[in-house]
């Protein structure tokens, strides 16, 4: 029996390469929907006046995002929800998006919450939390006798 090898011509590369794509999308689905874990990251930076916060939040718009300082918590949420407003009969697939963004982190010290600012730029939100610095004329001075 002789043994023949497969050629090129043989495979079906275009269901292959099918089958491969509808794979990865449906993977991909399930990376977004959040069911393994995906946490939007928070870097904390500081320096001598004040606390800052950088959040990729690619996508939403200003309007989507709320902040909010709670005694040594900031807090960041974002939502939208994307459909399409066309109208047809032709689909052959149509999908929806709604994504959603909840993100705490403990502020290592005392913050002016008054005084935060928040700007939001390509994507990137950049909130600017000043310390809240103890006067030294608050404080006492005790003369040991």
């Amino acid at each position: 029996m002789m043994r023949r090898t497969p050629s090129f011509d043989d495979f079906e590369f275009d269901d292959l390469f099918g089958r491969m794509s509808r794979q990865f999308e449906e993977m991909s689905r399930q990376f977004e929907g959040g069911r393994f874990g995906r946490e939007t990251a928070i870097d904390l930076r500081e320096d001598s006046e004040s606390f800052v916060a950088v959040v990729d939040l690619p996508g939403f718009e200003k309007r989507d995002i709320d902040l909010s300082v709670t005694d040594d918590m900031l807090t960041i949420e974002a939502s939208r929800s994307e459909s399409a407003d066309e109208e047809s009969e032709h689909y052959v697939h149509r999908e929806r998006r709604s994504d959603s963004v909840h993100r705490s982190i403990r502020l290592p010290a005392a913050v002016r919450a008054d005084d935060a600012s928040a700007t939001y730029n390509n994507g990137v939100l950049s909130v600017t939390l000043p310390k809240l610095h103890v006067e030294d004329e608050a404080s006492h001075h005790i003369d040991v006798e």
